[in-house]
């Protein structure tokens, strides 16, 4: 269904263009075809109805430029987009009467997904790394997870930090808070405990984000030392 849709946006913009082409000089192949797909493509993802899906009587029409047009029927606002070589796109459907504004909307949709993309970038995702110890872990593995833990913290991850208990492991649950009390102590300069330990069947376990940036508060400059000399007494003018 969504294929047929394409199909039939792509034969509809590809007989539009030609006709507004023909006023024209004629289009390379290359940018035809760019301009046909990048207009099936994006109207086929659109939120706002444009061009002659918009069958209101009435619109209220807005210029390229941003200028007021006046209160016309949408054929009279598409025939004036046309002959612009734009497009007439709905932006305020619910209003009374509708809104409707003449722009490029493929330029549009391009601009906005640029701006979307650009946003997603500075985006951060927090992923989560696990972090295993055991009850019986030596000074040297111990040390070895804390500085594992610190990297996860410094990149900004999430960690978790997990103890399984082994056989009659279970019954010093003591030991296993110890441990991991000793862990996040460790890692307490990068990191901070956002989920306190709790047991999840056999495992202890306990969450670390990374601290939050302090801000360093800037020391009000000391005033500066008035270099206050004593006037040095002027020799009297000899006449």
């Amino acid at each position: 269904m969504q294929s047929g849709q394409y199909r039939r946006n792509f034969i509809a913009y590809a007989v539009r263009i030609m006709v507004i082409e023909r006023r024209r000089k004629p289009p390379s192949a290359l940018s035809f075809l760019i301009e046909v797909l990048w207009r099936c493509f994006t109207i086929s993802k659109k939120e706002m109805p444009i061009n002659e899906e918009i069958r209101e009587k009435e619109i209220r029409v807005i210029g390229p430029d941003g200028a007021a047009l006046g209160i016309m029927s949408s054929k009279e606002a598409l025939q004036i987009a046309q002959r612009e070589n734009l497009d007439l796109v709905n932006i305020s459907p619910k209003a009374v009467p509708p809104v409707c504004k003449i722009m490029n909307y493929g330029k549009y949709r391009f601009e906005q997904a640029k701006r979307e993309k650009e946003a997603k970038k500075k985006q951060k995702t927090v992923e989560i790394k696990e972090i295993r110890l055991s009850l019986k872990i030596d000074t040297h593995d111990f040390d070895t997870k804390v500085n594992q833990a610190k990297k996860f913290l410094e990149h900004g991850d999430r960690v978790k930090v997990a103890i399984r208990f082994r056989g009659r492991e279970m019954a010093h649950p003591e030991l296993g808070n110890a441990t991991i009390k000793r862990f996040a102590d460790a890692c307490a300069d990068v990191g901070v405990i956002d989920k306190l330990p709790k047991m999840e069947g056999r495992s202890l376990i306990m969450f670390i984000s990374a601290k939050p940036a302090s801000k360093t508060t800037a020391k009000p400059a000391a005033p500066k030392a008035a270099e206050a000399q004593p006037a040095e007494s002027q020799p009297a003018k000899q006449e």
